[in-house]
């Protein structure tokens, strides 16, 4: 079975972004897919890469970046979502002038059209936070 997964939450606030990461490896560990997780609206903060977690947290942004990079998912933040809290990548800082991009490399920003696109290609769409 093929899932995506819609974070609306941040991973300073609440458990959805870390319920969604543990449900993310469970899906994989059970022999499932999981096609994408786009992040909108506070659930773009995962990923913020100037994020510091206390030392008796985990790095909720590592945690996330280290998912997508050993299961291949797409990480994608709603781009207006992450213009608006200062998430940029590298095209993002070049077009507004600023001097550095501010999310972790892994992370993609794109539209809408992208969560739109998981859900045709899904099975299911699951949402956590709100």
């Amino acid at each position: 079975m093929i899932y995506s997964l819609l974070v609306l939450s941040s991973p300073c606030s609440g458990q959805g972004s870390g319920t969604a990461l543990r449900f993310a490896e469970s899906v994989i560990n059970r022999g499932h897919q999981i096609h994408r997780v786009f992040f909108l609206d506070e659930g773009t903060l995962a990923g913020a890469v100037s994020m510091v977690s206390p030392q008796d947290e985990s790095d909720s942004v590592q945690l996330w970046a280290d998912f997508g990079t050993q299961h291949t998912v797409e990480l994608i933040l709603c781009v207006s979502s992450a213009l608006r809290r200062g998430l940029l990548d590298s095209s993002e800082a070049t077009r507004y002038e600023k001097t550095a991009a501010t999310i972790h490399p892994v992370f993609e920003i794109s539209g809408l059209g992208q969560l739109v696109d998981a859900a045709l290609v899904s099975d299911r769409m699951i949402t956590f936070g709100g």
